[in-house]
């Protein structure tokens, strides 16, 4: 087995704040061995489903390293916009992808693949909660900030749930909340953790922490489809291994792995 590349900060990431790397995501890099490099931003959801393909592509790609920078897609762009290295894009969302394609800092991306979010709770359930209707009963809810995708979708289905069981729903939601987190895998560790009783997060990332967390449905007339876009970073100084990358991505092989991890494929409706 190729073994997943190690933890370091990525250079020339300094300027933007060890803190906010720190807060914001985990960072895969290799070692400084002189071969090529890749540097994939991703969105945090996408964890293991780009450590496999990376192991894939490297495979494929003898002398490249394929680091990864994992954090919310808000804050990957916000790296991209103010110069980091970063060679290809994933976000969580068409709204941060967007203002990069506005910026004329990335290319045309394209939809690859497509996720859904659930309610979790800790093994035991504390709270009770077996329902998106009963989730104002938790007393210690976490979801992600407005600007991060978890955060957005969230709030359009506490919108849309307040149509359904009140108009009120959304206010006694957001009465309960213990934090707002910088992006999905911080939400669903606070639930791990017990420092939570609910949570809404994605599917994928709830199947991560099965052993810790219980999953609750969120009925489809209320729940959203979570949309990723992937496209290469027009600063690159690999387009040709930045496009590959994203070819491996769109492709079955792509398809097959995302899959095996909860993602629907981009052109599944």
């Amino acid at each position: 087995m190729t073994p997943c590349p190690s933890y370091v900060t990525l250079p020339g990431m300094r300027s933007l704040g060890l803190a906010g790397l720190i807060l914001g995501g985990i960072v895969f890099a290799a070692r400084a061995d002189g071969s090529k490099e890749l540097n994939v931003f991703a969105a945090a959801s996408l964890r293991e489903s780009f450590a496999e393909l990376g192991r894939r592509f490297e495979a494929k790609h003898p002398g490249t390293k394929v680091l990864f920078n994992l954090a919310g897609s808000q804050e990957l762009r916000t790296q991209i916009e103010n110069g980091a290295p970063a060679d290809v894009f994933a976000s969580a969302d068409q709204k941060h992808m967007q203002a990069l394609v506005a910026a004329k800092l990335a290319a045309e991306p394209e939809i690859f693949a497509r996720n859904e979010l659930v309610v979790v709770v800790p093994r035991g359930n504390p709270a009770g909660v077996s329902s998106l209707k009963e989730l104002p009963q938790a007393k210690r809810i976490v979801v992600g900030v407005p600007e991060v995708p978890i955060g957005a979708y969230t709030l359009r289905i506490l919108d849309a749930a307040s149509k359904r069981y009140g108009g009120d729903f959304r206010s006694r939601v957001e009465a309960n909340l213990a934090s707002r987190e910088l992006n999905v895998r911080q939400v669903l560790a606070k639930v791990g953790l017990g420092e939570a009783d609910a949570a809404i997060v994605y599917r994928t990332d709830a199947a991560t922490a099965k052993d810790k967390v219980e999953v609750i449905p969120i009925p489809s007339e209320v729940n959203v489809v979570a949309e990723y876009p992937i496209a290469v970073v027009k600063r690159t100084k690999q387009p040709a291994l930045a496009k590959q990358f994203v070819e491996l991505v769109l492709s079955n092989v792509g398809r097959e792995v995302l899959s095996r991890y909860g993602f629907r494929a981009g052109n599944d409706t």
